[in-house]
């Protein structure tokens, strides 16, 4: 999927999760899927915890786990800032089943 770039930017309270160019993102908010483009008009949505993909200019996809959290888009950057997120090298499935784990990690907490 060739399209304009952007750039993403995955941050928790402890570090940037990932960090780059892409030219699509997909991504859970509580009101349903969201797909995002290069030129995506300004948004902020809350994201639901799940997996969000990224598919980066150099034609890698990466999947990162999360819970919950926020996403920012405006002027070609994307901000998904979250309070847990990892990445991982399972695909879609494993992102979601790392999201549960952070949710019930987060739930034990309280």
């Amino acid at each position: 999927m060739a399209g304009k770039a952007f750039t993403v930017d995955v941050v928790t309270p402890e570090a940037i999760i990932w960090s780059g160019e892409a030219d699509f993102v997909s991504a859970r908010t509580t009101e349903g899927e969201i797909g995002i483009l290069g030129d995506h008009e300004s948004t902020m949505a809350a994201l639901a915890t799940g997996a969000v993909e990224i598919h980066g200019t150099d034609g890698v996809t990466t999947t990162v786990g999360i819970h919950g959290g926020f996403l920012q888009i405006f002027q070609n950057q994307v901000t998904l800032l979250t309070d847990r997120a990892e990445i991982t090298e399972g695909g879609r499935d494993e992102a979601m089943r790392l999201a549960e784990e952070l949710r019930a990690l987060e739930e034990s907490d309280l």
